[in-house]
């Protein structure tokens, strides 16, 4: 197989490695299992007041984002929980279809590093904001107010996919396709005029969360990669658990220059490096396949070559 294709093939919905996949699964997961204890708790035959304090307050409140500073401190696991926590499935959906049509094309465009770094820094935006505005302002009620779900983070991953790329269009059969630019604009000001109506912690942690995927982009485009920090620290988490990861370096190594059966001696690819290869796969797994000029895919063309 090409090396070139084993990256690529990870970039792919349903593949190993891709992130997009791995978010949505995670988002997943848990909405099922907290809505598999609502039914197990609803079967029992509580009633709805019963209910309400057995599920709401004495389990999915505890992975909520607390606006209340005295009970956020007892609850520090919910600055990161209250991301993957839906309570309605519609607001799950939302949330699950918009994150797949914004987070593949961010995903095309920047490589396979981006897209959960953005999602958590908008999170975290987010739940910033909302601590502060309804710990400063008067009139919103902090007692048993929480934030829950992805929305913060998804609105990260839609705005810094339009700063890349504005004029990108989807739902062709609607005359051509919607500019990306026109979608966010009117989400933006449909937040911002929801923000006295309802849910306004909700909407201000979205606006949070827009606003950094803005910095974010634009931080990157002058060079200033944010995503460096989470990607070694899931790659060090990730060893942890799988030893042989460690070693893919060292395993293509062996593979492809210094796998000698059946080879005349002193035969080598002129030059191609061991380094070389591992600067372009680096390449393809920070910014994409895309990224890549003629040479270097012609070098891990014949690099794959030499092994057959």
């Amino acid at each position: 197989m090409l090396r070139e294709d084993r990256y690529r093939k990870r970039m792919m919905l349903g593949q190993d490695g891709n992130s997009l996949v791995i978010l949505l699964v995670i988002l997943a997961v848990v909405f099922c299992i907290f809505k598999f204890i609502l039914i197990a708790l609803w079967m029992s035959g509580m009633t709805e007041t019963e209910l309400d304090i057995a599920f709401r307050q004495n389990i999915f409140n505890w992975f909520n984002l607390p606006a209340n500073l005295n009970t956020l401190l007892t609850r520090p696991w919910t600055v990161i929980t209250y991301m993957f926590m839906h309570d309605g499935v519609w607001h799950f959906l939302g949330n699950v279809l918009w994150l797949w049509a914004f987070g593949y094309i961010l995903q095309d465009l920047t490589g396979n590093g981006k897209l959960i770094p953005i999602f958590l820094y908008g999170g975290f935006a987010g739940a910033l904001i909302f601590l502060l505005t309804y710990n400063i302002i008067p009139r919103l009620p902090v007692a048993g107010t929480t934030l829950e779900g992805a929305s913060a983070g998804v609105m990260a991953v839609a705005i810094a996919t339009t700063v890349l790329a504005p004029n990108y269009r989807i739902f062709p059969m609607l005359n051509g396709g919607i500019p990306l630019w026109v979608l966010t604009i009117i989400f933006i000001i449909i937040d911002f005029a929801s923000i006295p109506v309802s849910n306004t912690g909700g909407h201000i942690a979205h606006l949070a969360g827009a606003a950094m995927g803005f910095v974010f982009i634009k931080q990157l485009q002058k060079g200033s990669d944010w995503s460096g920090w989470i990607n070694k620290f899931f790659d060090w988490v990730a060893n942890l658990f799988n030893p042989d990861k460690k070693e893919w370096k060292k395993t293509a190594r062996q593979n492809y220059y210094y796998k000698t059966e059946g080879t005349q001696p002193f035969t080598k690819i002129p030059n191609i490096t061991q380094k070389r290869v591992d600067d372009i796969l680096d390449k393809i797994n920070q910014r994409g396949y895309r990224s890549l000029t003629d040479e270097e895919k012609e070098i891990l063309k014949r690099a794959s070559e030499a092994d057959n």
